[in-house]
């Protein structure tokens, strides 16, 4: 399965060809903004390295949030806009979920929790059991509210997962916030199917969308 993996959810922009779980070719940058601007030039040039014509894509996999409310409609627009001119499925994924499947893989059998930055001092986060079935809904909380909710012998990933540790102890395994851009189209090959994906939104905006790339309303 030929899978085309994109994520503007976080500072970083990328865009990954995945053939069966093996990366053809990939192109990611942390770019900060602007990611409206450079990710179809990513595409292109990650359809162009892995030498691949867009009608031999199976699905589109996107990171559909929590991150920048800007950056996951970017995303979240290219990959249904694509989807539907090739009459491919899309899959939204969240970084909750992209995360916690490589928390897994580095510390298999064991409970992860995924904490992301949200700004102005709140976190989003989300609990997995060890077969990665999500143990609690996404969140936005602080700090000193979410560290007694982490489930015994977690581990803990996510770019605010630092400040978790401090107030409770735990294995550290990653401060990054969103998994490699791979991890994203994998995870798609698992999933069936089903409606266009949405962003996932879990507070405000702090600015309106980029020129360009306006998803409509279901």
């Amino acid at each position: 399965m030929l899978v085309l993996a994109l994520d503007t959810a976080s500072a970083f922009c990328a865009a990954a060809l995945v053939d069966n779980g093996d990366v053809l070719a990939q192109k990611s940058e942390n770019i900060g903004k602007g990611h409206a601007e450079y990710l179809m030039g990513y595409i292109a040039a990650t359809m162009k390295d892995a030498g691949c014509d867009f009608a031999a894509i199976d699905r589109i996999a996107v990171n559909i949030g929590p991150g920048s409310f800007t950056g996951v409609r970017v995303g979240v627009a290219a990959a249904r806009g694509l989807a539907l001119a090739l009459d491919k499925p899309a899959i939204g994924i969240t970084a909750f979920e992209a995360l916690a499947y490589e928390a897994q893989i580095r510390k298999p059998g064991q409970p992860a929790s995924v904490v992301l930055e949200a700004h102005r001092g709140a976190l989003y986060c989300q609990h997995f059991t060890a077969s990665l079935t999500p143990a609690s809904p996404p969140q936005v909380s602080t700090a000193q509210e979410i560290a007694p909710t982490l489930p015994q012998d977690a581990v803990l990933t996510g770019s605010g997962a630092e400040k978790i540790a401090a107030l409770r102890p735990c294995p550290l395994i990653g401060t990054r916030p969103t998994a490699e851009i791979a991890t994203y189209a994998r995870l798609a090959m698992q999933k069936q199917p089903g409606t266009p994906p949405s962003p996932l939104y879990m507070r405000a905006p702090d600015a309106k969308p980029q020129a360009g790339f306006i998803l409509k309303r279901a």
